[in-house]
């Protein structure tokens, strides 16, 4: 994991309910968005750009992922 992502400050959404099993996001420099795993905080993480992070909570918000 490189020093961005170590340095940067991660949440977890205020649905999670303080779990471990959660997905923690954090605001990357150029509107950039990081997202990784709350049980492997060292481990790898992905990067998604700006549009692509507004894109998919779009789609969060309009049910597109309800089972």
């Amino acid at each position: 994991m490189n020093s961005e992502l170590r340095q940067a400050l991660w949440f977890k959404s205020s649905k999670s309910g303080g779990g471990k099993e959660c997905v923690e996001a954090a605001f990357l420099a150029g509107g950039r968005v990081g997202v990784r795993d709350s049980k492997n905080p060292g481990g790898p993480a992905h990067v998604f750009s700006g549009g692509q992070w507004d894109a998919f909570v779009g789609a969060v918000a309009a049910g597109k992922f309800d089972r």
